[in-house]
């Protein structure tokens, strides 16, 4: 039984990602190939080819092909007898890679950057994972595929129509009728189309001086705000060594300018007031701290932000969550179509050979000349912008990205079809798609996982030029060359830059160790291969 638990959990997987689609949930993971079905319509079809499987109006059938194989792929394990062990030669590799200390330390570190990004909304996300409200009912906003109106949680006015606002929900704990609980991931924002007001600093005061938030022996240098309670007006003053000196500014909450002047040997001049009542009543109100305002891009560690936010106000370690996301929904979308093509050709070019061999190598020498990100590039400006998805820009990169793999696999087609268990196969009376599926292609295994690595490599870099560059994904999506070009743009703020720099590489290189130590490993010439 203990050799089962693999496919006991991809049948559980199975029922639980169908359950969740029929009753509205929204799980972990489990549901992506869902949620990829509701991003691309041509993945999806009407309610009444199969009423028993639609969802929201419509059936989404590559969601249900997904579940349904690995729900077979779990039954074909349980039904299968005996123990199953590698091959020697197998055996020999698995344990030679796994003395690659850095390939097989890179393997563990990126397991567990998987495992959490499979985690999904329960990490990162502005939908509260647990809410009981002031009536004792219990509510699972992050768990839900719809969301909750503000009305739910009795809110009122135009918050009780829209989806409520969690962080705001949650300081109303203990207030009446405010919430008893409310439990929030522990990032609590999403990592795109969320911008977070901006972060302040109280800055403390002293006999009519300023002084540095955090430093009460230093004096204030810089410009300070004075909000005012009622949120209609606040005042924006250039301090000098704790005491106001330069231009002073008024704004109202719709950024518009109500009041200017200039702050000089302790009075104002040039004054100009276009506000409400008088402006000895507007400078003159009581009780008004000052705060330091973190406009965006705000720094790291400010208004609970780890890393900062962007100059649209993310939070840079969200979207560096979701970008990762993106990522591994991109390369599991992205491998089996080119691996597909890419095996396809190549063995049918070194089995027949031939003019169907000399064709496609012509015209794969053709198309391999073509700049693949400029062509991409191109393709993707002619897709209209309601088709435009990561799906769509996924395809039409794999339009040449099988192209690098066909070569190996033909030649090591042609080597392998030389061999005498070949050659018996066709005096047993075996057909070509017989020897190709039993008896070549499991012969080829070693080629494709040590490419595999370096094909992640390339898409996650592939994706990453796109987005930098402005022809990648609609900006509902997460990305890494997004938030790249914005730090570059943006050299007074480096934590943007650096925070999408360290992830692509550490990402890479995680990448690149552990392709070298398989390659390594499966490599027959090795020193301690045999070993």
């Amino acid at each position: 039984m203990k050799r089962k638990w693999p496919a006991l959990l991809l049948i559980l997987t199975a029922l639980l990602g169908g359950v969740a689609e029929l009753r509205g949930w929204l799980l972990p993971t489990i549901s992506w190939p869902f949620t990829a079905s509701r991003e691309l319509p041509v993945l999806s079809c009407r309610a009444e080819w199969c009423p028993a499987l639609a969802a929201d109006g419509r059936v989404q059938w590559f969601g249900w092909v997904v579940m349904l194989l690995l729900a077979l792929a779990g039954l074909y394990g349980l039904c299968r007898r005996g123990r199953h062990k590698l091959p020697p030669e197998a055996a020999r590799r698995v344990r030679h890679f796994k003395s690659l200390k850095r390939g097989y330390g890179s393997l563990l570190i990126l397991m567990g950057i998987l495992s959490l990004a499979a985690m999904d909304q329960v990490l990162v996300g502005k939908r509260a994972l647990a809410v009981l409200s002031d009536t004792g009912e219990w509510h699972f906003p992050a768990f839900r595929r719809n969301m909750l109106p503000g009305a739910v949680f009795g809110l009122s006015g135009n918050a009780a129509l829209a989806e409520t606002d969690y962080r705001q929900l949650q300081a109303k704990l203990g207030s009446p009728g405010g919430p008893q609980i409310v439990l929030m991931p522990l990032i609590p924002w999403d990592p795109t189309t969320d911008a977070a007001p901006f972060p302040t600093e109280l800055l403390p005061a002293k006999e009519g001086k300023l002084y540095a938030a955090g430093e009460p022996a230093t004096l204030y240098d810089g410009q300070a705000c004075r909000l005012y309670p009622n949120g209609d007006i606040h005042l924006r003053i250039r301090y000098r060594k704790g005491e106001p000196d330069g231009l002073v500014q008024g704004w109202s909450p719709d950024r518009r300018e109500v009041y200017s002047a200039s702050w000089s040997h302790g009075k104002l001049v040039s004054e100009h007031y276009e506000g409400e009542g008088s402006l000895e009543a507007f400078l003159n109100q009581s009780n008004v701290d000052h705060y330091l305002i973190h406009y965006h891009p705000a720094p790291p560690l400010t208004g609970g932000h780890l890393l900062g936010t962007d100059s649209r106000g993310n939070d840079i370690a969200a979207l560096l969550f979701g970008g990762l996301q993106v990522n591994i929904k991109a390369a599991l979308f992205y491998l089996p179509v080119i691996y597909g093509i890419g095996l396809t050709l190549g063995m049918l070019m070194g089995y027949w050979g031939g003019v169907f061999d000399l064709v496609t190598q012509r015209g794969i020498e053709i198309l391999s000349q073509l700049p693949f990100l400029f062509i991409v590039m191109i393709l993707a400006d002619f897709v209209p912008l309601e088709m435009r998805g990561m799906f769509v820009t996924l395809l039409l990169m794999a339009l040449l990205g099988w192209m690098p793999m066909t070569y190996l696999i033909r030649t090591a087609t042609l080597k392998e079809k030389t061999r005498d268990y070949v050659a018996a196969a066709r005096v047993m009376g075996a057909g070509p798609l017989h020897i190709l599926l039993r008896h070549i292609l499991p012969n080829l295994t070693g080629i494709i996982v040590t490419l595999i690595p370096f094909s992640v490599a390339v898409v996650v870099l592939s994706l990453t030029s796109l987005d930098y560059l402005g022809f990648g994904l609609p900006e509902q999506y997460a990305s890494w060359g997004r938030l790249l070009n914005d730090g570059l743009s943006k050299l007074s703020s480096p934590w943007i830059a650096s925070a999408a720099f360290g992830a692509l590489v550490g990402l890479l290189l995680l990448i690149t160790f552990i392709g070298e130590a398989v390659r390594e490993a499966i490599d027959p010439h090795s020193a301690d291969h045999y070993s």
